[in-house]
C-alpha cells in the first residue's frame, strides 16, 4: 500500500508539570509523545494526505505506547522496527510564562532510533509508492548511525524520484556547530525543499545576507536545493506571538499572512508548518505550500501536546481570514 509521504526519525514520551509548575515541584506529570517527523505526518493526514512513519522503537510498553498514538492519529506504523534491548527517550518540558521562558531537560541517551545505522532500513521497499520523503536534522545528530540511516533514506529517495525536505532543525544539546555543519553540509545536496532559519543558516554555514532572499539564494549555491522556507515570529510575550511562514524558489519570494497567537503550546509549531509546506509541495506549489504552512503552525500553537490535533476545516478558515466567535 503506498502513501504520500514517509517520515523517519525519533519519538519520544513528553512529560510536564501541570499548571506551570517548575519541575522540582511537581507531584504529577501530563504526558504526551512527540517527534518532529511523526508531528509533521499527523499534520499532513489532518490535511487528507497520506504518511508512513519509520522509526526504531524499543519492544516494551513505552514502544508500545507511541506505536499507539502513531495509528491514532492515522499514520502508518508498518515501518517501525523494534528492538529487544533499546529505551524510548523522554523529555522533559516546563511551561514558562514572561519573564521566564519555558525549558525543556532530555533524557533520550541511547534511544533505540540512536543505533539505527545505514542498513538498518530497505529504503527502496520503505519508499515504493511514495511521493515525498522528510526528515530533520534532530535524527541525523543522534549518532553517526542514524545520520547514515538518513543519508541512505534520502539517496534512495533521490534515486526513485521521490521528493525530499530536510527541516535543519539545529539541536546544540545534540551536537556540536562543526559536527552538524559536516553532517548536515553533506545531506543537504539531497534535499529539495529545505526548512531553515537564517540564524542557522549564519551559524552553521556562514552563510548571510540583507533578508530571507538573500540568505536563501545563498543556500540553493551552495547546496543545490530547490527551494527554502521558514518561519516568521515576534513573540513579546511568551503566550502572545505574531508567526508567519516564507518561502523562496527560483527568484520568488513567498509570504503568507501573519497570525495573532495565543500559544497554549508552541512544541510542534515548525513541524506542522513542515506538513503545510509538503501539503503545497505535493501540487507543485510553494506558494500554496507557505499559505498552508503559515495557517499550520499558528493553529498548533493553540493545540496541547506537540501533535497538531487540527482540522482541515480550522486551517481553510484561517486561511479565509475567519474571526473568533464561538461557531455554533
Amino acid at each position: 500500500m503506498s502513501v504520500d509521504v514517509v517520515t523517519f526519525g525519533e519519538v519520544m514520551v513528553r512529560l510536564a508539570p501541570p499548571h506551570f509548575q517548575r519541575l522540582e515541584q511537581a507531584r504529577s506529570l501530563d504526558l504526551e509523545v512527540g517527534g518532529a517527523e511523526l508531528n509533521t505526518a499527523v499534520g499532513l493526514v489532518r490535511l487528507g494526505r497520506s504518511a508512513a512513519w519509520a522509526s526504531l522503537l524499543p519492544d516494551n510498553p513505552l514502544g508500545k505506547l507511541v506505536a499507539n498514538r502513531v495509528r491514532e492519529a492515522g499514520v502508518s506504523d508498518r515501518h517501525v522496527q523494534y528492538a529487544a534491548d533499546g529505551r524510548c527517550g523522554l523529555y522533559f518540558l516546563e511551561f514558562g510564562a514572561a519573564p521566564r521562558a519555558s525549558s525543556i531537560l532530555y533524557d533520550r541517551k541511547d534511544s533505540a532510533v540512536s543505533r539505527a545505522a545505514a542498513d538498518s532500513f530497505d529504503w527502496p521497499a520503505v519508499l515504493s509508492g511514495a511521493r515525498w520523503f522528510h526528515v530533520s536534522g534532530i535524527t541525523a545528530a543522534l549518532s553517526a548511525g542514524a545520520a547514515g540511516a538518513v543519508g541512505a533514506a534520502l539517496a534512495a529517495a533521490r534515486a526513485a524520484g521521490v521528493g525530499t525536505s530536510i527541516d535543519l532543525n539545529y539541536r546544540a544539546k545534540l551536537w556540536t556547530r562543526e559536527e552538524a555543519a559536516r553532517v548536515m553540509g553533506a545531506l543537504l545536496p539531497l534535499c529539495d525543499l529545505l526548512i531553515a532559519s537564517e540564524a542557522d543558516a549564519e551559524f552553521l554555514f556562514g552563510i548571510t545576507g540583507a533578508d530571507f532572499p538573500a540568505v536563501a539564494d545563498g543556500l540553493i549555491s551552495r547546496f543545490g536545493v530547490k527551494a527554502v522556507a521558514g518561519t516568521r515570529r515576534e513573540a513579546p510575550l511568551v503566550w502572545r506571538n505574531r508567526f508567519a511562514a516564507v518561502g523562496y524558489t527560483m527568484g520568488k519570494l513567498y509570504e503568507s499572512a501573519w497570525y495573532e497567537v495565543e500559544s497554549v503550546d508552541r512544541l510542534g509549531a515548525g513541524d506542522a508548518l513542515a506538513a503545510g509546506l509538503i501539503h503545497g509541495m505535493l501540487d507543485g506549489d510553494l506558494g500554496k505550500g507557505v499559505e498552508y504552512g503559515g495557517a499550520m503552525g499558528a493553529l498548533k500553537h493553540t493545540i496541547p501536546g506537540d501533535l497538531p490535533w487540527i482540522n482541515a476545516d480550522e486551517v481553510e478558515a484561517a486561511l479565509q481570514g475567519h474571526g473568533l466567535r464561538v461557531r455554533r
